[in-house]
């Protein structure tokens, strides 16, 4: 049906595509996670993201790159304690 919004057969989970697609996901990306939510827990879904150290792995001249990307101010002078703090509560 041309103009219509409903999503191909091959989506699993309507509400989830649909609400994807209104945050502005592309239809390839809304259909992947809807169809992944669908195959199993909604929760097992979102623990499926990268393992990154915690902070306090990190070095230092890291985590000052990491508090630069995200705009944390006075993170040249902080210490390694500071900067953990300043990230985890940014």
């Amino acid at each position: 049906m041309p103009g219509s919004k409903k999503p191909g057969p091959s989506v699993k989970d309507d509400k989830t595509y649909e609400a994807l697609r209104r945050e502005g996901e592309s239809k390839e990306k809304a259909a992947r996670i809807a169809n992944a939510g669908a195959r199993s827990s909604r929760s097992s879904v979102g623990r499926k993201g990268g393992k990154s150290p915690s902070y306090d792995e990190w070095n230092k001249s890291d985590l000052v790159e990491r508090a630069r990307e995200i705009g944390i101010e006075g993170r040249s002078s902080m210490s390694k304690a500071e900067l953990v703090e300043a990230l985890r509560n940014h």
